[in-house]
């Protein structure tokens, strides 16, 4: 029986140590692997040799563990947007906001992770953008950054992708997403709008005075050369056409008595001569 139990228990303890040593070997093999996941690269800091200039792209890969870190960086494109309040050639006050589409060079990523770490995007981005965003409006009275907007954010982009590739940054976008002018800036351009609306009301009372002057000139001339005509008419035929007319209007008087609801009757006999304006009388 003492036998029996001795073998069970060396039975027992290489079990043991074949598990303790099963167990070592998964945790030195876990702890020897890592995952770089799709849309990132990992850069290796080595306790000796410092950061490692190659860069490990995406799938599971071995490391020497406690002598080597792997550090993951998202490579894929991602927005930032900041605002900066900006000083405008002519001293006007203007707030900006600039949307930016970044990403970091992937052949630089040992140097980034050196020089600015893991954060590198919030180190560099907002300092640069408030910096390129002051520089150009300062070249533009405020009202030209609304006509000559295109030509504003050329500018902001050239120089913004100039600065960030100096940190090895790439930016596949820059937008000026808001522009807003100041309280003092805003009240002066409603007040030079009235003006110019007054203006514009200004010129055209002119304009329409002018027109009325005209038509009041092409009428009196009108009825001046009327006159002279009616008056030539009458020295050479008489006052024939002046009876005509006085019996075409003595008649269309009489038409218009005749159907009002007031008058009950015509009067006749030489009266009814009184109502057309005919008379023997001349």
């Amino acid at each position: 029986m003492a036998g029996g139990g001795q073998a069970a228990v060396s039975f027992l303890t290489k079990v043991a140590k074949v598990a303790a040593g099963l167990g070592l070997a998964a945790s030195a093999v876990s702890t020897s692997l890592y995952t770089v996941d799709g849309g990132q690269r990992a850069v290796i800091f080595d306790r000796f040799q410092g950061v490692l200039p190659a860069v490990v792209s995406e799938g599971t890969h071995f490391l020497v563990p406690w002598l080597q870190k792997p550090f993951l960086f998202d490579i894929r494109t991602r927005p930032h947007s900041f605002s900066s309040t900006s000083g405008t050639k002519d001293l006007q006050m203007v707030s900006l906001t600039l949307r930016v589409l970044a990403r970091p060079d992937v052949e630089r990523l040992p140097e980034i992770f050196t020089n600015l770490g893991l954060d590198y995007d919030d180190k560099v981005l907002p300092s640069i953008g408030n910096e390129v965003l002051k520089a150009v409006v300062a070249q533009f009275n405020a009202d030209q950054l609304l006509t000559d907007r295109p030509h504003v954010s050329a500018l902001v982009r050239e120089a913004l992708v100039r600065r960030a590739g100096e940190f090895n940054i790439v930016l596949d976008d820059v937008a000026i997403t808001h522009l807003a002018y100041g309280h003092d800036f805003a009240q002066a351009v409603e007040k030079k709008q009235v003006a110019q609306q007054e203006a514009e009301r200004s010129r055209f009372l002119v304009a329409r005075a002018e027109q009325e002057r005209r038509a009041a000139i092409v009428r009196a001339e009108g009825e001046s050369e009327s006159a002279r005509l009616i008056s030539d008419a009458t020295a050479l035929v008489g006052n024939g056409l002046i009876e005509l007319r006085r019996i075409e209007a003595a008649k269309e008087i009489a038409g218009v008595i005749a159907r009002s609801p007031n008058v009950s009757y015509i009067p006749s006999g030489n009266n009814g001569k009184m109502l057309l304006g005919l008379s023997t009388a001349r």
